[in-house]
């Protein structure tokens, strides 16, 4: 019976310890096979996903035109046209690109009125040349070798070829100022000059008229007689004696006193002053001031103005 018993124990065991060995294997086998396996799956399915984990854990999905979110939970939507900005307050401010400026840029070239010193200063276009003591040209004696340029029943003579360019008006310095210049006072070295009972005012080479709330720039009567004539006044040659002209106005000596004397035909200028008018006579553009003409001549090169002496044909 003894024996029995030993050899039973015996296969107990033996049977318990083999038992054991295959529970080991299966768990070590089940731990390199299916863990491998399970793992890889796992790295492979998070690069594919990649959703990353918000605060409250979940993924946030993320779109190429998801707008961005701003400090009150508004959406910035962006276009091409106008910005969307959020303010502090939550609502869109909306910056239209297309700006309209308040400033007035019709601007109208009739008339210029200009405020220096509260002096109001009004530049009349239309006023060209009122007097008309100044509008007739002395014949030159001198004969002319060039003939006549005639049209519509009158003769232009001229000693110079016409030279065409536009007419741009001459300024003698800032005390100088073109006919049609409106001022409501004139300075203290301003004369009065009366000529044939008519009362002028010169001062420093220009003459005024007296006119409603001021003076107005006119043509130099002719006849009127001043101690001075401008710095600035240069000789020109009638053909017989010299006359000094600055700003439109030719002067002659007389004894001891500089007269106003009307343009002689065939003198030669280099500037004319403002308040001329172009005409175009045939094909010959000349300034005219009132019944005076001026071709525009070149002499050596150098752009200039021939008084023009206007004939009726025969």
């Amino acid at each position: 019976m003894k024996s029995i018993k030993k050899i039973i124990r015996k296969i107990a065991l033996t049977g318990l310890m083999g038992s054991f060995f295959l529970i080991s294997i299966d768990s070590i086998a089940q731990r390199h096979g299916g863990g491998g396996h399970r793992g890889g799956g796992g790295a492979h399915e998070r690069a594919a996903t990649q959703s990353r984990p918000g605060a409250n854990g979940s993924g946030v999905k993320r779109q190429a035109n998801t707008p961005r979110p701003a400090s009150n939970g508004s959406g910035i939507n962006r276009s091409a046209n106008k910005v969307n900005r959020p303010s502090t307050n939550g609502n869109n401010v909306t910056n239209n690109r297309n700006r309209t400026g308040n400033r007035n840029t019709n601007i109208s070239g009739n008339t210029v009125n200009r405020n220096r010193n509260n002096v109001n200063i009004n530049v009349n276009n239309s006023v060209h040349v009122r007097n008309n003591r100044n509008t007739y040209v002395r014949p030159n004696p001198r004969p002319y070798v060039r003939p006549p340029y005639r049209y519509g029943g009158y003769r232009y003579n001229c000693y110079h070829p016409y030279y065409p360019r536009p007419y741009r008006p001459y300024y003698w310095g800032p005390v100088w100022h073109p006919w049609g210049f409106f001022v409501a006072a004139l300075a203290t070295t301003a004369i009065i000059v009366s000529v044939e009972n008519a009362q002028y005012h010169y001062d420093q080479g220009v003459w005024y008229s007296s006119t409603n709330g001021g003076y107005t720039a006119v043509p130099a009567p002719v006849g009127a007689t001043i101690n001075n004539i401008p710095s600035g006044a240069e000789t020109v040659n009638t053909g017989t004696v010299n006359n000094y002209y600055y700003g439109g106005t030719y002067y002659e000596k007389d004894g001891g006193s500089y007269k106003v004397v009307p343009p002689t035909a065939g003198t030669v200028v280099d500037n004319l002053p403002g308040g001329g008018e172009e005409v175009t006579i045939g094909d010959v553009k000349y300034v005219k001031f009132g019944e005076t003409y001026y071709q525009p001549v070149q002499i050596d090169g150098k752009d200039k103005y021939e008084v023009v002496l206007v004939e009726k044909d025969n």
